[in-house]
């Protein structure tokens, strides 16, 4: 996997390390906690700003505000975890794509609305990163939008989601297959879409059912894909992987 995950991520320049050692000096100068961040970490967020400094410290200083709020331990329970609505049987993680990029599947079709959409992204794309091996830093959503109708139509959690991913762990998505579309969600989308940045639009990819296989084999082999997609992997909920 190893020689996989160097083509996953692109090298710094030497300008680029100069502003993240800027950046490091201007977010701690706010925010004590930055101490503890990584390069990598800080390089995601300025990467995400174009290489901005004041843009890319700004949007780290929010970040690190918002985690205090909603993680104030810096770490779930797994109390914490059972009590999130819709995890268990919405969520699964199992799996890596070809170059070396763990996999979530989402069971859209399963989730029913809940109120805590914050904490169950939050968990959700903690939980991914941590399984991220060494040098790579993005990861692989697979939505399942089979079974998904009026009583699972929740755009806002939705629009949290990818504004979760956006604002909060740029640079973290490397590709979202949504497979099984249904025609409400294709109407909704409509509505979504505008709200969605083109980066993290160009990563998203629709599938056709009799090309789903195919398609997402270019990007999963068979050994790391899902059994529901004609793989060989049983699907682990979140919890429990």
């Amino acid at each position: 996997m190893s020689s996989y995950i160097a083509a996953g991520t692109s090298r710094p320049s030497s300008d680029e390390e100069k502003k993240v050692r800027t950046m490091r000096a201007l977010v701690e100068s706010q925010d004590l906690s930055a101490k503890d961040l990584s390069d990598e970490t800080i390089r995601r967020f300025l990467r995400a700003r174009n290489l901005d400094v004041e843009k890319g410290s700004s949007m780290l200083v929010k970040y690190l505000q918002w985690r205090r709020e909603f993680v104030p331990n810096g770490h779930f329970n797994r109390e914490d975890v059972i009590g999130i609505g819709g995890l268990l049987n919405t969520l699964y993680l199992q799996g890596y794509d070809r170059i070396g990029r763990p996999i979530l599947v989402v069971l859209a079709g399963n989730h029913k609305p809940v109120s805590n959409i914050d904490d169950f992204k939050l968990y959700a794309v903690d939980k991914v990163c941590s399984r991220l091996p060494s040098g790579q830093e993005k990861f692989v959503v697979i939505v399942d939008m089979k079974g998904y109708g009026y009583a699972n139509n929740d755009a806002r959690a939705f629009t949290a989601g990818l504004s979760i991913l956006q604002d909060y762990y740029p640079e973290r998505l490397g590709k979202m297959f949504f497979v099984h579309v249904p025609s409400v969600f294709k109407a909704a989308w409509k509505i979504i879409s505008p709200f969605v940045d083109k980066n993290t639009k160009n990563k998203i990819a629709f599938l056709e059912s009799k090309k789903m296989k195919a398609v997402m084999g270019q990007d999963i082999d068979e050994s790391q894909l899902p059994e529901l997609y004609g793989g060989k992997l049983k699907l682990v909920s979140i919890v429990n992987s």
